[in-house]
């Protein structure tokens, strides 16, 4: 088993920046691709970033440029630096990880960019 716990969303300014953060527990020596989703109210759930063990990134069209996903995997830590923050950016935010054959995701924090 593993756990997620994200911090670090809350309400910012259109061009601002939020850093979120990722903490990983239990069976975390297991996890591979650890990412980031994020789920606007009446959206589907999107894939926003990933980072693989070997620090091989992916990002969505929309944030690449703007965001970065890093991984510190000595302290089982996943971070997402938002910069240029736009109102479509909104969302909950959820932290994934690929582990013993299953995804694992945290609770979400919510990110709300006013304009």
């Amino acid at each position: 088993q593993v756990q997620l716990v994200e911090r670090g969303g809350g309400l910012v300014q259109a061009g601002g920046s939020l850093t979120l953060s990722c903490a990983a527990s239990g069976s975390r020596f297991s996890i591979n691709t650890m990412a980031w989703y994020r789920q606007a109210p009446g959206k589907q759930r999107e894939l926003v970033a990933a980072i693989s063990n070997d620090g091989n990134r992916n990002y969505a069209d929309s944030v690449r440029g703007r965001f970065a996903i890093s991984r510190d995997n000595t302290k089982s830590m996943l971070l997402l630096l938002m910069n240029r923050l736009r109102p479509e950016d909104t969302a909950v935010y959820y932290c994934n990880c690929r582990a013993l054959g299953r995804d694992y995701w945290g609770q979400g924090t919510q990110v709300t960019v006013s304009s």
